[in-house]
């Protein structure tokens, strides 16, 4: 066996040794065994399930909302950032794998020379050599060239491994951002009907206020009532009239954010929404999943193991530069001073040359670089531990908001059941001259009050919906992809 087989066998061998660093092991944190907030109103009803979860909107049973999802999710700018960050990732990592493998390539030339007297050819270095005994004349030359770093204590094969949990932590940021955009737009959505609910309102507010206005002016005229009491009624008219700019302002400032949200300008769907429509209901019964689900379902915990996972094993990546590196270059190739002879046994060179590097005057580089290395992972280990409270968190807090809002809509429910019978009651006493417009006044302004909170109570439980759904990590199992 000649010298360059033997070391190939010997390298091809080294190749396979095991990596150095810490191999990575996923430990998911602890999570107590159901959501403590479940019992404080809200009905348990079923495990949630996975296709319900993956397009849980549809649980309002709006069309107009299905469609907003559907076109955001082609066409939102955020979305398009993430898949292009997915790409990088996915291009990087061949980046990384193509350390393994053996670099170079075919090389070719020409030259022409003439000889000086004394022998000089004028060559620069890496030129090819002059034939012996010709004063002037040509060379050909083609060949092949390679070198290979052998990956024996793994450090390339660290950095993959690195590179793959980017990948993945890169896709799950792609699923962030799905489920991120579908409760935005669920949420502005929400917020439009429950804005232009508050908008009726108002307006049948203002329209009340004039009729009153009206009445207490004919009676003035007739001389039934002071000009208190006119006074009073027009100042409630431009209370109430006061109010519809605002919400006009937030409801154009929703309908703006929708057309950026599906990637438009900010004007596009005022005309299509502009037209308002219900509130869409929560129903009774939620089905929440259990904690331990979030581990698997989040893309936000999944892109922070992801993170982990990289982080140790680039620990691996900086611990393989303590070991030296041992390399393996190789040229094969033809020369000659005529063309139709190059390609011959006779023109044939080649060159086989193992080299080993150690830096070993770099040990107090590399040491703080493997120290570092291990500090970037605690702090990876300890924002996945955070990602799965925080987690946690958004859903007790989604729970009780949808609880809490459950109560007070019924409790308003029944104010504004109740201050309808006490304008009823009021005009009719007004009407006879049993009291004075003040106490029609004050029941129609605790009526529409009621009814503004009523409405506001709604949107939140239906805002609280959405909260829920996204802390519980749905909505981008149907349409992640390429």
């Amino acid at each position: 066996m000649t010298k360059a087989g033997f070391l190939l066998i010997v390298f091809f061998f080294a190749a396979g040794c095991a990596a150095v660093g810490p191999d990575y092991k996923r430990t998911d944190p602890p999570v107590p065994p159901s959501f403590g907030s479940l019992e404080k109103g809200i009905s348990k009803g079923e495990t949630a399930d996975p296709k319900l979860l993956s397009s849980w909107w549809k649980i309002f049973n709006d069309p107009v909302l299905n469609d907003l999802i559907e076109r955001a999710l082609q066409r939102n700018l955020d979305v398009r950032i993430a898949r292009a960050r997915v790409q990088q990732a996915r291009a990087l990592r061949g980046i990384s794998e193509s350390g393994l493998f053996p670099e170079g390539g075919v090389s070719g030339g020409y030259q022409a020379y003439r000889r000086t007297e004394t022998g000089s050819t004028g060559q620069s270095p890496g030129a090819g050599v002059a034939i012996p005994g010709k004063r002037q004349g040509e060379i050909y030359q083609a060949g092949f060239d390679a070198s290979w770093e052998i990956d024996i204590f793994g450090g390339i094969r660290r950095e993959i491994e690195a590179a793959d949990a980017d990948l993945a932590a890169s896709e799950d940021g792609l699923r962030g951002a799905l489920i991120s955009l579908q409760g935005e737009v669920a949420r502005n959505y929400i917020e439009l009907r429950g804005q232009q609910l508050r908008m009726n309102i108002a307006l049948q507010e203002v329209e009340a206020r004039r009729d009153n206005l009206g009445l207490v002016e004919a009676r003035f005229q007739a001389g039934l009532v002071n000009q208190l009491d006119v006074s009073r009624v027009k100042g409630d008219l431009a209370s109430a009239e006061s109010r519809i700019p605002s919400l006009e302002n937030e409801i154009l400032a929703v309908l703006h954010r929708l057309g950026i949200l599906l990637g438009q300008e900010p004007m596009s769907l005022v005309e299509m929404l502009r037209a308002a429509r219900a509130l869409p209901e929560v129903p009774q019964d939620l089905p929440a999943g259990l904690p331990s689900e979030l581990l698997r379902r989040r893309p936000d915990i999944r892109r922070a193991e992801r993170e982990l996972a990289a982080a140790t094993a680039r620990i691996g990546v900086s611990t393989a530069e303590l070991f030296p590196k041992f390399s393996l270059t190789g040229v094969y190739g033809f020369q000659s001073d005529r063309l139709d002879r190059l390609v011959r046994d006779g023109s044939n060179f080649w060159r086989i040359s193992p080299s080993i590097q150690w830096p070993i005057l770099n040990l107090k580089r590399i040491l703080n670089n493997i120290d570092a290395t291990n500090a970037v992972r605690e702090e990876t280990l300890a924002r996945y531990e955070k990602s799965v409270l925080l987690s946690l968190e958004e859903v007790e807090n989604a729970l009780v908001l949808l609880s809490q809002e459950k109560q007070r809509a019924s409790a308003l429910g029944q104010a504004v059941e109740a201050n309808t019978l006490a304008v009823d009651l009021a005009v009719q006493r007004y009407k006879s001259g049993l009291q004075s417009y003040l106490s029609v006044l004050d029941a129609e302004s605790a009526l529409f009050t009621a009814q503004d909170q009523l409405a506001q109570s709604r949107q939140n439980r239906a805002v609280g919906l959405v909260a829920l759904y996204k802390a519980l990590g749905g909505g981008w199992e149907d349409y992640y992809g390429e």
